[in-house]
């Protein structure tokens, strides 16, 4: 009888064992532009001065442990009703330093993550970031390449563009995360910042054809404007050519009406993931499978004079303990 049940035992536990080495067939990469992750400390030569102790928002070390726990809440939610494991990789948008992808890190819904930062020549200190689990995605280079000014404008200057190249179930994955100027600046200088972003994709692509390339972002602009046209990003698959992209969002927006942030009652869609034509392919191997635009309930103001928008941290000059004017956005990638 002990005999029976020793075999049973055993054989159960082969069961189980195969069932936790089943591989996984999908995966998820995210961006969030987390709006103002500002520390309370004034770094030298960075306009910040909004967001220190006696500066126009206040900005204390009770706001900046609210924000961070409302980063770490939303960052930790990310595909998780789809992926168990989270994000393989999230693209992060105005980051002040790496002392807040520190202090973010140290949460303990996002202690599993590392970062990848350089600090970069925005006027007002702000960065972009790739936040990764080394468990899904090993990185092998990073670099920061400087944008170019747009006609010797050095008032709009774009953000650096952080390139990372790793693997990703066990496939070469490269992506490049991106802030462009603001609407603040007009078209052509949107537009200056995609064609460097373009060269930087030709090169990377022509030294590895087969390179899967994802860009990420917050453009400042919708899919259907001239800057990402000029990336060569296309709303159907079958339109896309060699070295160009897929982008899912331009339907998302223009067809379903779903966006990432909203101005004057219009919903916006400026938080992209686009994707090159090797990650389109149905062979075996790594693949898009969907996308989505992160909606929840609490992320949304639900009364007063912004109901309906994205709970952001401030309303005017007002504190409301929000979390960003934008959504993020998610991609799945299946295996």
């Amino acid at each position: 009888m002990k005999r029976l049940f020793f075999l049973w035992m055993f054989a159960f536990c082969l069961v189980v064992a195969g069932a936790q080495n089943t591989k996984r067939d999908l995966y998820s990469v995210a961006f969030y532009n987390l709006e103002n992750l500002f520390d309370t400390i004034h770094d030298e030569g960075k306009n910040d001065y909004d967001f220190l102790p006696d500066g126009s928002y206040k900005w204390n070390s009770k706001k900046y442990e609210a924000k961070l726990e409302n980063m770490a809440k939303v960052l930790s939610s990310l595909s998780r009703d789809v992926v168990e494991e989270g994000p393989a990789f999230i693209g992060v948008a105005e980051v002040e330093n790496s002392r807040v992808l520190t202090d973010l890190l140290k949460q303990p819904s996002m202690s599993h993550y590392k970062f990848i930062h350089y600090e970069g020549p925005d006027k007002r200190g702000i960065d972009c970031a790739l936040l990764y689990d080394p468990q899904q995605f090993e990185v092998n280079t990073s670099k920061l390449v400087l944008s170019e000014p747009y006609q010797g404008d050095t008032v709009h200057l774009t953000r650096g563009f952080l390139i990372v190249e790793g693997r990703l179930a066990g496939e070469r994955v490269c992506v490049i995360v991106n802030h462009w100027p603001s609407r603040g600046a007009k078209s052509p200088v949107r537009v200056h910042a995609a064609r460097q972003v373009r060269a930087l994709a030709d090169s990377l692509q022509h030294e590895y054809r087969k390179l899967k390339l994802i860009v990420m972002g917050d453009m400042n602009d919708d899919p259907m404007d001239e800057s990402m046209q000029t990336l060569g990003a296309r709303k159907y698959k079958k339109e896309v050519k060699k070295g160009e992209f897929y982008n899912p969002w331009w339907e998302t927006l223009e067809d379903k009406g779903v966006g990432t942030l909203l101005y004057r009652g219009k919903w916006n869609l400026f938080d992209q993931i686009v994707l090159s034509k090797p990650l389109l392919k149905k062979r075996r191997g790594l693949r898009f499978d969907h996308s989505e635009v992160f909606l929840r309930d609490y992320l949304i103001q639900q009364d007063g004079k912004y109901k309906g928008s994205p709970l952001r941290t401030h309303g005017g000059r007002t504190w409301l303990n929000g979390y960003s004017d934008h959504l993020p956005t998610i991609i799945y990638l299946r295996k």
